[in-house]
């Protein structure tokens, strides 16, 4: 899979479903530091951890080339959600900031310390925050495909506190941002913004098969996520129908 950028250097996206093995994506809301009215997400979950047992990169191993795709990821996530909006009659104003961290409690959130191996979306701050070093590591081991749905994961929890959804319960919040981050590359791809390779989507349905819950967290758990098959059905949702499957209207 192969990502074009109008602004920066191509990027190659591969491996791009065993990211999401790694990438369960969280979202932590302040209550003492969130914009007066801004509708504020659940509180924090901690995405999985990386846990890549198998080398899978694609040959992009450096640093530089890590911190290359991560900005292309941002970028197209931009693109995406600013022509969202703007199709929609709305203003889009993009996440505020993007934090690297190496250690826990070096960033922090409505006072909530961001614990290590994980990334997450601040509304306190709208900030995504991300472990750099767990995220180079598992950009070695999976390839520069992880960066782009950690970003759309992360992202769509911002794009719905933009857009003021609450919900009760987190798991439905996950299955939504799931869905989203699949309308996200879905919508990328027929853009002409990413470019599938022949079997990307064999191996997408079989990577989320490996994603979810443990069969035994109840769904009503706070941070519940989804069992693999929901969050397979909530991501090809968005990927195949787009935004109007993600329960946005």
């Amino acid at each position: 899979m192969t990502a074009r950028s109008q602004r920066r250097p191509a990027a190659t996206l591969a491996g791009l479903l065993a990211a999401l093995v790694l990438a369960g994506g969280c979202a932590i809301g302040g209550p003492d530091q969130d914009e007066p009215g801004r509708p504020r997400p659940e509180q924090p979950r901690a995405s999985a951890p990386s846990g890549a047992e198998d080398d899978r990169a694609d040959g992009t191993t450096s640093v530089a080339e890590f911190a290359k795709d991560f900005e292309v990821a941002v970028d197209k996530a931009e693109l995406y959600w600013a022509e969202q909006f703007r199709a929609s009659g709305r203003r889009f104003e993009p996440i505020r900031q993007v934090i690297p961290y190496q250690r826990e409690g070096e960033v922090s959130c409505g006072g909530q310390p961001v614990p290590r191996n994980n990334a997450v979306y601040c509304s306190a701050g709208d900030f995504i925050a991300y472990d750099v070093r767990w995220s180079v590591a598992a950009f070695r081991q999976v390839g520069d495909a992880f960066l782009y749905y950690l970003l759309g994961h992360e992202y769509a929890h911002g794009v719905q506190v933009r857009l003021g959804v609450r919900y009760d319960f987190t798991i439905q919040q996950e299955l939504q941002a799931d869905c989203m981050a699949g309308a996200y590359l879905g919508g990328s791809v027929q853009a002409r913004q990413l470019e599938l390779a022949e079997g990307d989507l064999d191996e997408f349905r079989e990577g989320l098969l490996a994603v979810g819950d443990d069969p035994d967290q109840p769904w009503f758990a706070e941070g519940a996520h989804g069992t693999a098959e929901q969050r397979t059905d909530f991501f090809f949702r968005g990927y195949e129908s787009g935004l109007s499957a993600c329960g946005l209207g």
